[in-house]
């Protein structure tokens, strides 16, 4: 049974194209493949220069490892960051520049992998995101991350930081660009390799699922999509009538690949949220 926020208005008369369309981030952004390659070279440059600390398993697949990023100080807090794709594309590697703001503030990074669908069920992966973090609070302070932890991500990292705020030992969580209710998804070609059941729509919708009362922020850009934005803007709401603490970020004039900026940069507006969570 659907919530009754879980579809915009109209969607039972929107054509297949439609639907299609109003989750194709790459498509709204005319210039996505060049972001996506400048993000990726960025990436590949920050990863050579750092590392001490990567490839670490936490399980046994492939996918299942670690990039850590310590800072100075083994107790200052740790930036978690989930990378996106539709649970489907892309792999931590590329997201290593989102370290950057949180090592020159002072704080630890670290950005896990997961398997991509359809080797592995949204299920697996939400399971293997809270492995990743039993992991990290076990053996993070063996390899200088041992402060309190705010786990990030965007687009479908959103949505596994949005349940991943549940883990224990997680203190607060930012979830960019996020899917915060998984009906839609179903009725789109996202869901041809993601395979969703009423089962994870129903239990892994974040919208759906019991308040977390941690602290968390949920941003997204200004010129993304509107039923991203309309995502974001529902949860937020959800958690506020809970009484549940968190602001909603919009980011003015961001885009779906321009919106990790305000993360990335040391004077971002989506790394100060992140420190403010935790005050």
């Amino acid at each position: 049974m659907s919530t009754p926020y879980a579809f915009a208005e109209g969607w039972r008369y929107w054509s297949q194209k439609e639907r299609d369309d109003a989750y194709d981030n790459t498509g709204m952004v005319p210039d996505s493949a060049q972001q996506i390659a400048a993000r990726n070279a960025a990436s590949a440059a920050f990863r050579a220069a750092h590392a001490g600390h990567l490839d670490i398993p936490y399980g046994e697949a492939g996918r299942e490892k670690w990039d850590l990023y310590p800072g100075r100080d083994a107790g200052a807090p740790c930036l978690v960051f989930i990378h996106g794709g539709y649970w489907q594309r892309n792999r931590r590697e590329d997201f290593a520049i989102m370290a950057e703001g949180a090592l020159a503030m002072g704080w630890s990074a670290a950005l896990p992998g997961y398997t991509l669908a359809p080797e592995a069920s949204l299920t697996t992966i939400a399971w293997q995101i809270s492995r990743a973090l039993d992991w990290l609070a076990a053996h993070g302070a063996a390899h200088g991350i041992g402060g309190p932890i705010v786990v990030s991500g965007w687009s479908a990292g959103g949505h596994l930081a949005a349940l991943a705020a549940e883990h224990p030992a997680v203190t607060a969580a930012l979830a960019i660009s996020g899917i915060h209710e998984l009906a839609p998804i179903r009725d789109t070609m996202i869901d041809e390799k993601l395979r969703l059941t009423e089962a994870e729509v129903s239990d892994l919708s974040p919208i759906r699922r019991p308040v977390a009362r941690k602290p968390m922020a949920i941003a997204y850009g200004g010129h993304e999509l509107p039923e991203l934005r309309r995502q974001s803007r529902v949860f937020h709401r959800v958690r506020a009538e809970a009484q549940a603490p968190g602001p909603l970020i919009p980011i003015p004039g961001a885009d779906h690949f321009r919106v990790l900026e305000a993360l990335r940069r040391p004077d971002g507006v989506l790394l100060r949220a992140a420190a403010e969570l935790l005050r």
